[in-house]
């Protein structure tokens, strides 16, 4: 942690020391108040080697680990977490012009979301912290990671999560043997009382846009996309977007990477949100005041990106900003489709979340935010295989169905003949 600065607030640029504060500016409060961690970019270019983490054996997020906000002598998790695969997909982009997209699938981390990379650092820092239990408020994938990774490293761990949560994603939650509550209620009332029960009892909170900490793990996807491509930053970035952090991971990344002079320019981030959930989206299009705008009615199919009131909106609003970005938005229809064209042209199976970037593509080519000769990459947040029945929605709606054939060939031979496989 020597190489971490202070903690500073991104509304009044208070600055305070590592340990001053737990999680956000005490001037203005847990809605408003969050910091980011800002670090020593001198003495980092002057001890860490970006040959040699790219020559690590270890492929996990922890070949990071001189550039997170944690100490040197702190356990990591046994699970795998990162080094997710990022590959060219010219079938994605094909259609609508683009000559080079590329797909990283944070599907393939343990729980099976990005959110296992802020996870991690939530029960390293709660361990260093000394606190008996981790919380978080989550609409399904935060929960499952914090719960998944806490399990591996025997962590007691609390989840609220929506009722309306996928039962997949809470089968994850009891099967790793977290404390569930299901709120009555949408994803804010779980966040605002995770809020006061994690005051209440002690517990370290996990929670996005409150803990500054949860930007520095997702930030690890922005060192794998650029190590990817031999250390240079792709010219854009789509990612779906709900509550913000991610995009305000994937913004500190590059920014750290830039800084250390590891990539020559930074990317433009682009967010896409769901046209029921667009919080960020309207914001940036008529040049709201995050800290001022009020909440919205949040519903979409995409629960994963469902937010009234994102939390991390501050970072959220300044990656698309410092970047020269932009927000899109995309139909609940949209989605759904986006599952299987995803699907089928990358070989990614994406829950609705996840699909809603690689959706956005179009949105963000016709409102000039993409050229045709940008190297972009779409970020597939969590797998498929956390919501299947929004996925078969998606695939009903294309025309998908599986077909019912007698034990005999003489049958098979008779149905293949109205449906050539090939096709």
């Amino acid at each position: 942690m020597d190489h971490v600065r202070h903690l500073e607030c991104l509304v009044c640029a208070k600055q305070y020391g590592v340990g001053d504060i737990d999680y956000v500016c005490p001037d203005h409060g847990p809605a408003d108040g969050v910091v980011d961690v800002v670090y020593d970019y001198g003495a980092l270019r002057a001890s860490v080697d970006r040959d040699a983490l790219s020559a690590s054996a270890d492929r996990t997020m922890f070949r990071y680990r001189d550039l997170l906000p944690i100490e040197a002598d702190s356990p990591a998790p046994p699970l795998p977490i990162g080094g997710t695969p990022m590959w060219a997909v010219p079938e994605a982009g094909a259609p609508l012009g683009l000559r080079d997209v590329w797909v990283k699938d944070e599907g393939r981390n343990p729980t099976a979301s990005l959110k296992d990379r802020a996870s991690a650092v939530a029960v390293i820092k709660a361990r260093e912290s000394g606190a008996d239990v981790v919380t978080t408020a989550s609409t399904g994938n935060a929960a499952a990671a914090l719960a998944g990774v806490s399990a591996s490293m025997g962590q007691a761990n609390v989840i609220f999560v929506p009722a309306s949560a996928p039962e997949a994603k809470v089968a994850q939650l009891l099967a790793y043997g977290a404390t569930v509550f299901l709120v009555e209620g949408t994803y804010d009332d779980a966040y605002e009382l995770c809020l006061e029960a994690a005051d209440e009892f002690g517990w370290y909170n996990r929670s996005t846009g409150f803990n500054p900490y949860m930007s520095e793990g997702k930030k690890t996807a922005s060192y794998e996309i650029a190590e990817t491509l031999g250390w240079a930053a792709p010219d854009a970035v789509i990612v779906s977007v709900g509550d913000g952090c991610i995009i305000g991971g994937l913004h500190k990344g590059f920014f750290d990477l830039h800084q250390l002079g590891w990539i020559n320019h930074m990317p433009r981030l682009i967010g896409v949100q769901a046209k029921g959930s667009n919080y960020l989206a309207a914001a940036w299009e008529d040049g709201s005041d995050v800290l001022t705008k009020p909440p919205i009615d949040a519903v979409t199919v995409a629960d994963s990106i469902s937010a009234g009131l994102p939390r991390d909106r501050l970072k959220a609003m300044r990656a698309v900003v410092d970047t020269s970005g932009g927000y899109v938005t995309v139909s609940d229809d949209q989605i759904l489709a986006a599952i299987p064209e995803l699907a089928e042209r990358t070989g990614v199976f994406a829950e609705p979340a996840a699909a809603a970037g690689y959706a956005g593509l179009s949105g963000a080519v016709e409102q000039g935010l993409l050229d045709r000769d940008d190297r972009v990459v779409v970020l597939s947040t969590g797998s498929g295989l956390k919501d299947i029945g929004a996925a078969m929605k998606g695939v009903a709606a294309a025309g998908g169905a599986a077909r019912h054939v007698r034990p005999t060939l003489e049958d098979l031979k008779r149905q293949m003949t109205e449906t050539d496989p090939k096709d």
